[in-house]
């Protein structure tokens, strides 16, 4: 595994472009585009204000950058870089910016979620959308990018509307039976939309394209409810993170239950193998030095190295108490994630959050768990194979596969916390984020020029 060296960052602002070629990442108001496989800068494009929300097109030709504070989106052309498009929402506001599927259109949505205004970069036509509900997640394209489902908010009802993103044209409206819509999803085919309710209303809905309420799923009446879901990349299965401390996978046939996953603070069953992080200390002499050492040098010298090891059963996790008289408990499932090649979840329980959980999917059932030193900030699957990568905010990266897994320090001079990470669609490189640093890290040897 190798490193490239450091480049500035500000709020963890970076992204490769869809095709692979290219790495976005933001300074202040600066964007900086730089090759993939040399690092070096192609193009340095200077905003008007400081860059909040960064999105690349879909076909890697247009980059958006949004200022929210001052409701501009500006617009950056790769192959030709002396053009740019401002778009000024003006009184109206800004809280929202995203690309539609054709990388040609840009979906606006003004303060109060009063409206979204499309605008196209090829005719400079604007449309508007009314009513869009502000919510968890309220707009999803279909993965064909054909579709277009809109959360709304209408008289005190929620609704659904059904959008052809080749014109615009509304294809289907309805309303849905929800007290409080929080998100909506496109399975990966295309062909259901998953709707959830508040977390204090346990309900999944799923709906055909043509707007047929086709199951309603509610797992339970008390208490706090969905926190989070995702489908799998065959759009087989859904899976359901609760505030229960429980998943729930869904099949695509009836829209029924077929399991369970607990998330407990004990693991008994001597079959799973359970790996936890620990640390050896890699203390150098220091009080002969003639001064005291600076920040970097300290943490050089009082460096630490981690490693997994494996543990017999039965084990304990460590938990932390949420504060339950505050909004959003830390408890529950927050996040979800399946692996490319449909046989593994990957899920984390926000009141045990040092643990990473690993779920076959072909047999339901747990294989294996991760402990770390700190609480797990985010992990991402390998687009290529079924290869997880984690991040605790740490100065090292974690790396679980069916052989085993591995904690790498990043060797860089100074205090380098990875706080995120995103994979190259490759699958050999990824881009590590601290909060104004960035390095990639490089898993075959032919990666660093």
């Amino acid at each position: 595994m190798n490193f490239s060296e450091v480049f500035k960052l500000s709020n963890q602002l970076s992204k490769f472009s869809p095709n692979g070629k290219f790495l976005a990442s933001c300074v202040q108001y600066r964007l900086v585009v730089r090759d993939v496989s040399t690092l070096q800068v192609l193009q340095l494009y200077t905003c008007l204000d400081q860059i909040q929300h960064l999105e690349w097109s879909a076909d890697s030709l247009f980059i958006l950058c949004a200022m929210y504070k001052r409701g501009l989106v500006q617009v950056w052309s790769l192959e030709q870089p002396e053009w740019h498009c401002k778009i000024d929402e003006g009184s109206a506001g800004l809280v929202a910016s995203c690309w539609s599927p054709d990388g040609r259109h840009i979906l606006n949505t003004t303060e109060f979620h009063l409206r979204i205004t499309v605008w196209s970069l090829c005719t400079k036509s604007v449309s508007y959308i009314k009513y869009p509900k502000a919510c968890q997640q309220g707009i999803s394209f279909t993965k064909d990018g054909r579709y277009m489902a809109l959360a709304e908010r209408r008289d005190c009802k929620d609704f659904i509307s059904l959008f052809v993103c080749s014109d615009w044209q509304l294809l289907r409206h309805f309303d849905t039976d929800t007290q409080d819509l929080a998100g909506i999803e496109w399975a990966p085919n295309g062909c259901v939309l998953a709707a959830w309710d508040s977390c204090l209303e346990y309900k999944v809905l799923l709906y055909s394209l043509d707007g047929r309420l086709l199951s309603t799923y509610s797992a339970y009446e008390w208490s706090l409810g969905i926190k989070t879901i995702a489908w799998s990349p065959s759009s087989q299965f859904l899976a359901i993170g609760s505030y229960d401390e429980k998943v729930r996978i869904l099949n695509h046939v009836t829209w029924k239950m077929i399991t369970d996953f607990g998330h407990t603070t004990t693991i008994n069953n001597p079959k799973i193998v359970v790996y936890k992080e620990t640390e050896k200390s890699q203390n150098l002499e220091m009080e002969n030095l003639p001064f005291p050492p600076t920040k970097a040098a300290a943490s050089s010298l009082f460096n630490t190295e981690s490693k997994y090891e494996v543990v017999s059963t039965p084990v304990s996790l460590q938990t932390s108490k949420p504060v339950t008289d505050r909004p959003n408990p830390k408890i529950g499932i927050g996040i979800l994630a399946f692996s490319p090649d449909n046989c593994f979840l990957a899920t984390r329980n926000d009141n045990i959050p040092n643990a990473v959980w690993i779920w076959d999917i072909q047999k339901l059932k747990l294989f294996v768990v991760l402990e770390h030193l700190s609480a797990v900030r985010s992990f991402q699957w390998d687009p290529q194979q079924a290869r997880l990568a984690m991040c605790t905010g740490r100065s090292q990266v974690y790396l679980w596969s069916r052989a085993g897994c591995v904690a790498v320090q990043v060797p860089v001079e100074g205090d380098f916390q990875v706080l995120s990470l995103c994979w190259h669609l490759s699958g050999e490189s990824m881009a590590l984020l601290s909060k104004d640093q960035l390095c990639l890290c490089y898993l075959e040897n032919e990666g660093v020029k």
